[in-house]
């Protein structure tokens, strides 16, 4: 324990604040009286205030950008069960949405990445002395032996090498007990794709699917572009939702599309639909340094270009898309590549088959396969780029995918591959073609689902990956945010414009205080007003704190001696909102990491907020949390508060509740001694 910890704990004194009017969005403080309160035996004194410049403009970057602008909206960083704490899953109950299409396939390739990750999220929650509720939705025409419940719990048993028992919950509509739970180990309900609630994201459904469920594991990522009951229907009534080791593997690699590093970037682009893939297209083409196209869009890329081709390839609606993203491309300045040739056959006499220019394809022949220029221009632009993908089947018309072409694209991306070139295959029939030729896919990224990628590229955001809980995607340094980072911490959770964090860090440079705010426009200005202002003891973080408290602060190499919670929206802390700040993972994790005799500070203009706060902590607090009674004053409608702020530094918002005369409710909660 620190020096300052050991102080001895001296009296409360508190001086009222001068009431002035306070626009809550001003980015001022105000001066303030003196004012002591003791946390953990460390004695908070403060005189005086600090005027803080508004609209600052600046320029000014860390020498370790803690705060990251580059985030994909669409992939926000996710809490994973690698990152999760291991203690935290003894005994807790873990529903595991797996991918019946990795681990009921008719051939399970224990070799590949997918399977192996896929068994590792059973087999890792099993030996962390968790009990598992796997879910999941399955057909015969993946697996003939796919029978009912008791023969899928059979297949994975054997798989798993862990025994898992059938249950009956959804169709006799009986929530799971716990003491259905102390049969085994790892349970599996019924299939879901019996159930339209499930597509349906049904709440009733999802709230009987996750009765007795603490924590959501999702490992199936095939369906994180679905909202269903059983990926975010469930996770609203969990109190921590993360990606297995298979999610997490698909999402890394999906997150690699977007990345520009390496150059040239080669986008090998199959498959028809342009008009409803046009936004995918130019998100690539924002990337890429080439896009080639080697299916039925094609055609209308020719189309826009000014060929001549056939109306039976004409896609409906598709001229102005296809108009806009050759525009596009040019002014980005990307290559433009389409077949220059085809392999056609008669329709009249299907084997017959004949080598056309793209240009010249006689009205009763119809392109099935790349021709040999198409290949050979292929063939240069693969030979020389450092980055591809490849996404969308070799396929001109309505008949199965070209075997020829589509081989020979496979060829020389294995051949590619070898020569430090970052290769993403995307598709289950691309994925085996891949496969065929080079009897492994470990050279490769691979994304079996086209569809989620498809939608990640239209930069629409993945309901599956969204329902995650969030984790703080950095490793911090510390030592830049602040001058001496062993000096204890105090977090303000939902920091807001700053102006506690700002009047605190100013009077006590013995403490670090650190800012968390979900409003990265808020944390961008609160970082420009610390480095205006010269404080070396007082940083700001942009984050979702409900679910990124426990991986920032753990890794602060000092101790934790306050937490602050101040005026949440009561909007956001009804018990029936998915994203309430206090969160029982956040709850957990603040009397996890507080230091003994450390405080937790809550107050609210909203009475039931307050209460709801209160009642939280003391719930979920382990019981290493009490209130601190002999500090409350005063009594509104029979429960006791504190009558003033402890600290002499308000927040905007209390300062505007203040004046217009209305309450403050407050309490203080304390970490016992030896918790």
């Amino acid at each position: 324990m620190s020096p300052v910890l050991k102080t001895v704990q001296t009296t409360l004194s508190l001086n009222k604040l001068s009431s002035r009017n306070y626009p809550r969005k001003e980015k001022k403080l105000l001066q303030h009286g003196s004012c002591s309160f003791p946390i953990n035996n460390v004695q908070l004194s403060f005189q005086g205030g600090l005027e803080v410049v508004s609209n600052v403009n600046s320029s000014h970057k860390e020498k370790t950008c803690l705060y990251d602008d580059g985030e994909l909206e669409a992939l926000p960083h996710v809490q994973t069960l690698r990152e999760f704490p291991q203690e935290e899953l003894v005994a807790k109950v873990v529903m595991v949405r797996f991918d019946s299409t990795i681990l009921l396939g008719g051939k399970l390739d224990l070799s590949s990445l997918s399977a192996s990750k896929a068994l590792y999220t059973i087999k890792y929650l099993h030996e962390c002395g968790a009990k598992m509720i796997l879910v999941s939705e399955w057909s015969r025409k993946i697996n003939p032996k796919l029978l009912d419940a008791q023969a899928v719990a059979d297949i994975l048993s054997s798989v798993l090498q862990l025994k898992v028992i059938a249950l009956r919950c959804i169709s006799c509509k009986s929530p799971l007990r716990r003491e259905d739970l102390q049969k085994a180990d790892i349970f599996l309900l019924e299939n879901l794709s019996e159930y339209k609630e499930e597509v349906a994201n049904c709440s009733k459904f999802a709230e009987l699917l996750s009765s007795e469920v603490d924590i959501l594991v999702n490992d199936s990522f095939c369906q994180s572009h679905k909202v269903l009951a059983s990926t975010v229907g469930v996770a609203r009534f969990c109190y921590a939702s993360m990606a297995g080791f298979s999610f997490e593997e698909n999402l890394h690699q999906l997150k690699k599309i977007a990345k520009t590093k390496k150059k040239p970037y080669l986008a090998v682009i199959g498959g028809g639909n342009l008009k409803s893939k046009a936004a995918a297209l130019q998100f690539l083409a924002s990337r890429c340094d080439a896009l080639v196209f080697v299916g039925q869009m094609s055609f209308q890329i020719m189309r826009a270009l000014g060929h001549s081709i056939p109306t039976n390839l004409v896609e409906r609606d598709a001229r102005k898309a296809a108009l806009d993203i050759v525009q596009f491309a040019h002014d980005k300045n990307v290559l433009m590549s389409y077949p220059k040739d085809f392999w056609c056959t008669n329709q009249h006499l299907p084997t017959e088959l004949e080598v056309f220019p793209a240009h010249g394809v006689s009205a009763s022949w119809l392109p099935v396969d790349l021709g040999p220029r198409s290949l050979e221009e292929i063939y240069s632009l693969v030979t020389n780029s450092k980055k591809i993908i490849w996404i969308g089947p070799v396929k001109f018309s309505s008949s199965k995918p070209c075997t020829v072409g589509t081989s020979k694209l496979a060829q020389m991306l294995c051949k590619q591959s070898q020569c430090e070139c970052e290769i993403t295959i995307v598709g289950s029939t691309a994925c085996e073609v891949i496969k065929n030729e080079s009897n492994s896919l470990s050279s490769f990224n691979v994304l079996e689902n086209a569809s989620v990628v498809w939608e990640f590229l239209k930069e629409q955001k993945l309901p599956g990956v969204m329902s995650l809980n969030r984790a703080y995607p950095f490793e911090i340094d510390w030592s830049v945010a602040y001058h001496d980072a062993s000096q204890p911490l105090v977090v303000d959770i939902g920091s807001g414009n700053g102006l506690f964090i700002m009047g605190m860090a100013q009077n006590r440079k013995d403490l670090n205080f650190l800012g968390l705010e979900i409003n990265g426009k808020l944390v961008r200005r609160c970082l420009d007003s610390v480095h205006q202002s010269g404080i070396r003891n007082a940083y700001f973080i942009g984050s979702n704190a409900t679910t990124t408290f426990r991986s920032i602060v753990s890794s602060y190499p000092g101790e934790l001696v306050l937490v602050s919670v101040q005026c949440p929206n009561p909007d956001f802390n009804k018990p029936e909102n998915r994203w309430s700040m206090l969160q029982r993972s956040l709850i957990e994790a603040v009397a996890d990491l507080l230091a003994s005799k450390g405080k937790v500070f809550l107050q609210s203009d909203v009475e039931a907020v307050a209460m709801r706060m209160k009642e939280q902590f003391l719930q979920y607090g382990r019981g290493k949390l009490h209130l601190s009674h002999d500090q409350y004053n005063i009594r509104i409608n029979g429960n006791a508060w504190l009558e003033e702020n402890p600290f002499g530094i308000r927040s905007d918002w209390e300062q505007h509740v203040i004046d217009r005369g209305a309450p403050m409710y407050r309490l203080m909660l304390s970490k016992s001694t030896g918790s």
